[in-house]
């Protein structure tokens, strides 16, 4: 991936499946979808993240072929027409495969390449960015009573083993990043205390994903916030957290008002830079 700015980039989510928590169904066709990823796009998205897979808490596990079927024509489309960074979000190797020589340029792995006994290689073999992330347990089960001695400190173990396994197998380390996984086998304690706790994971010296947006921790802290779509606010307030606490890209749903927040943080930041170099 190029070079990153001073703000983090903005990833626009893409889901391709009939199932995914926020807007199952609603881009479930290749035309759809490729008309949600070049609205996310004219939005301000630098990264556009296509899923065929939902992992969603209780989700199914996605055939393949499906998942190919499903995501690889607007990968292939949306490169038609568009020269950013792609990413595909899959466990599967042979899926990311058929997604690079689509056009992605990055694999979103939640399982951290841990999925199959191949997944570390393909992985070096590809060439493309990773994101590794954590994940405690599998989709179907992973919120059932999940528990850490120090969620921090398990999350920041897990993947700097996980990083040095990547890069035992040939992944560049410039092209590993890091997602502690937010509601991936977690309770609100621990999603809060992981948001809190980000410079910890960003001192591992890998660029870090954060990954919030519409999520069940938002209805956690405020009840009314029952709909995926009601949780705007505090999507918008969880980004710039991860912005704020060393996030390197955040992965959103609504693309324009998060980088409409992201650029008055940055501005008030810059005002206070100018502040204290006009005092000092």
């Amino acid at each position: 991936m190029g070079a990153l700015g001073m703000g983090p980039l903005v990833m626009g989510i893409v889901n391709v499946t009939p199932d995914s928590f926020s807007d199952g169904g609603r881009w479930a066709s290749t035309d759809q979808a490729v008309e949600r990823a070049m609205a996310l796009v004219a939005d301000g998205a630098e990264v556009l993240d296509i899923g065929g897979e939902s992992t969603r808490p209780g989700a199914e596990p996605v055939d393949q072929a499906q998942e190919i079927e499903r995501v690889v024509p607007v990968i292939a489309a949306v490169r038609a027409r568009w020269g950013g960074a792609i990413s595909v979000d899959t466990m599967k190797p042979a899926v990311a495969r058929a997604a690079v020589a689509a056009g992605a340029t990055m694999w979103n792995d939640v399982t951290a390449l841990t999925h199959a006994p191949d997944s570390a290689g393909v992985a070096a073999e590809l060439g493309c960015d990773v994101v590794l992330m954590h994940m405690k347990g599998e989709p179907r089960t992973m919120q059932a009573d999940p528990t850490y001695d120090d969620v921090v400190a398990e999350v920041g173990d897990h993947l700097r083993g996980r990083a040095e396994a990547a890069m035992a197998a040939g992944v560049a380390r410039e092209r590993i990043w890091l997602d502690p996984g937010i509601g991936f086998g977690k309770t609100l304690a621990h999603n809060l205390a992981l948001t809190a706790g980000l410079g910890a994971l960003a001192a591992l010296g890998f660029p870090v994903l954060y990954a919030a947006s519409r999520k069940r921790t938002i209805q956690a802290v405020d009840p009314t916030a029952t709909q995926a779509t009601d949780r705007l606010g505090g999507s918008l307030a969880l980004a710039l957290e991860g912005a704020a606490r060393g996030a390197r890209m955040v992965r959103v749903h609504d693309v324009r008002e998060t980088v409409q927040a992201l650029k008055i943080q940055a501005a008030v930041r810059a005002a206070e830079a100018n502040d204290r170099r006009r005092t000092s």
